[in-house]
């Protein structure tokens, strides 16, 4: 996998370990005390009853036959003489989401910007409490860098970077880490590069950072679509697409009729193993912990995998839908599933790095209450519209509020909705409509009791909407300039910035651009500075914003920008932000595919490590 700008089909995974009862769908058992297959448990037996389903939108199958024979089902509505879809081919994308978690403020009339956003492994993460993976992480004077399948340490306490030990990984491809105590979490490809056929997970001990070593390893017919760290708990999102079957296509004297009927009889063949994730030739998750939705969404398996780096032992649960987006706060976790649909959508990216397509008509939303290795099932509703990415959904307050982009069942506008649980169900509480008319959402950035909304056609319009009271969001003001900001970075109260691209009137683009907003007055935002990059140059953030870096104690931004399509060359841009003003430093720093690796690392003491392709360095801030 690459938790990165590319992605293959997402597959379903279960990865190991946890202690107590994990994610639930599950019946009662006769084989309590074991784990997941009857396989003996180490972990205490269960006191508290099985999970039960939360409303009627999931249901759990009687048995491993009952629950092949739902996907069989559902999988004839779909195959055709041409295959899975008519013809087309069917959408089948993974997305992970999450954006930052909502903190209450001191006055409750005010909505306000104020929201942490760093993390102290070192990543520029979205959600207060909830680490991202990523190429680069620190723990204290060490840093661990993974490229491609080498894992180094390095000593970053002295005047320079000190290489410590450096391991191997076999047949691992664009892995990235998590970091928990003296415990990384590797995940990645296995297989070829570009058609890897699989995950793999490795746990490495780095007690001694001189001798690191792999204490599990695990393969799994699946590729990882998100993977979030909650204290010393990892859950890792993965989704099974379509069981890639050898359909026959007409040709000749083989007619439509021949082609549908063999490619009908491969589906009613298929197996478990065909449409779950799975751990050598078993599946990796139990019949009894795959829920099925009751309403159409889009066929697949999507596995909710937790567990804790110092145990192993897999807690899994799993919903038979493809996600079209996954979110997760520091005590919720929301499945976004969209209708069944085709049409060829481009590859899915993992997190929605790149653009985040999605199907039409309404969005199944799956709720989900986290509390230490548990993840249960406890809401569910339908929203009309699309979710975009896993920056569209938020958690504050007590509601789940939404952007939702248009499909056949809206307008041709954007909206904000905001849902709260009554019971078992999602309840729309409050909405704002028609945000950006005949445009697209680019990027969505939620605070405290605010969202800002960024759509663009041929202008930026940037909406400020005011969710102090969930019930009745409103729109509080707007402000239209050319270019569109991808991805927006709170700076402290009443200002943020935004990384994205320079347009001309008609809406073509220029180049990469870096702005400073103003929302003291939310109903008259304000732009108060613009830094213009070069022609055809693109900025890293807008893609991934892993590759900005905020320190508030310098009011300096970094982020990195390259040529894009015209050149190989990517500088470190050096915003310093003084009295409402943006100065930039532009510094060469990488070339060629590697500038996509290019991360700027902020050091407790106020350090940054500047990491590239071949090195990794101080940066100089001066």
């Amino acid at each position: 996998m690459k938790i990165r700008t590319a992605v293959a089909s997402a597959t379903a995974v279960a990865l190991a370990a946890g202690v107590g009862v994990g994610v639930g769908f599950a019946l009662d058992r006769e084989d309590e005390g074991h784990g997941p297959s009857g396989v003996p448990s180490t972990a205490p037996p269960t006191t508290q009853a099985p999970v039960r389903l939360a409303n009627a939108s999931l249901e759990v199958a009687d048995d491993c036959d009952a629950l092949l024979e739902s996907y069989v089902d559902r999988g004839l509505d779909l195959v055709s003489p041409y295959g899975w879809g008519g013809g087309a081919i069917v959408m089948f994308d993974a997305r992970a989401s999450t954006t930052v978690a909502g903190q209450s403020t001191a006055n409750a009339r005010v909505p306000t910007t104020t929201r942490a956003t760093s993390n102290e492994s070192g990543t520029n993460v979205q959600e207060v409490g909830v680490d991202e993976p990523d190429v680069v992480k620190v723990a204290g004077d060490l840093l661990f860098r993974i490229q491609d399948n080498v894992l180094t340490t390095h000593d970053v306490a002295g005047d320079e970077p000190r290489q410590l030990s450096s391991l191997q990984l076999p047949d691992l491809h664009d892995g990235e880490l998590l970091v928990s105590g003296d415990r990384l979490v590797v995940l990645g490809d296995r297989g070829h590069r570009h058609q890897p056929s699989g995950a793999r997970v490795l746990v490495v001990d780095v007690s001694r950072p001189g001798t690191p070593q792999v204490v599990e390893e695990t393969d799994y017919s699946a590729t990882i679509s998100a993977a979030r760290l909650h204290g010393d708990v990892v859950r890792v999102v993965l989704d099974n697409g379509l069981p890639d079957l050898d359909f026959r296509l007409p040709h000749g004297k083989f007619s439509e009729d021949s082609a549908e009927r063999f490619n009908r009889l491969l589906v009613r063949e298929t197996t478990l193993a065909d449409w779950l994730p799975t751990v050598g030739d078993e599946p990796a998750v139990d019949c009894g912990d795959v829920a099925v939705p009751t309403m159409e969404t889009t066929l697949g398996t999507t596995t909710v995998v937790t567990f804790e780096t110092a145990v192993v032992e897999p807690v899994t649960t799993a919903v038979a839908t493809t996600s079209t987006a996954s979110y997760f706060s520091p005590d919720r976790f929301y499945l976004a599933a969209g209708p069944a649909s085709f049409g060829w959508w481009g590859t899915p990216t993992i997190d929605c790095f790149e653009t985040c397509p999605g199907g039409d008509g309404s969005t199944e939303l799956f709720a989900f209450a986290l509390d230490g290795i548990d993840t249960t099932h406890v809401a569910s509703g339908t929203v009309e519209g699309q979710v975009r990415d896993r920056w569209s959904m938020d958690h504050a307050d007590g509601a789940l509020r939404v952007a939702l982009g248009a499909t056949n069942e809206t307008g041709n506008f954007s909206s904000v909705v905001t849902l709260r649980e009554t019971g078992t169900t999602l309840t729309e509480i409050g909405r704002v409509d028609k945000l950006g008319v005949n445009e697209e959402i680019k990027s969505v950035r939620w605070f405290d009791t605010l969202a800002i909304v960024v759509t663009f056609r041929q202008t930026d319009p940037l909406y400020a909407i005011d969710l102090t009271d969930p019930d009745e969001p409103k729109l509080m003001g707007e402000l239209k300039i050319p270019g569109f900001s991808e991805y927006l970075h709170p700076l402290g109260e009443r200002r943020l910035i935004g990384v994205g691209q320079d347009a001309d009137s008609r809406g073509m683009t220029r180049g990469a651009q870096a702005s400073l907003f103003d929302v003291t007055d939310l109903t008259d935002p304000r732009q108060l500075d613009i830094v213009t990059y070069p022609k055809h140059s693109m900025a890293g953030a807008g893609i991934d914003p892993r590759q900005f870096t905020w320190l508030p104690d310098r009011r300096t931004a970094l982020t990195v920008v390259s040529q894009g399509w015209r050149g190989r060359t990517g500088w470190v841009s050096v915003l310093s932000l003084q009295a409402g003003e943006i100065s930039n430093r532009m510094v060469e720093v990488e070339y060629g595919d590697e500038v996509a690796e290019v991360r700027l690392v902020p050091l407790a003491d106020g350090r940054v490590v500047l990491v590239t392709g071949d090195a990794v360095s101080f940066f100089d801030l001066s």
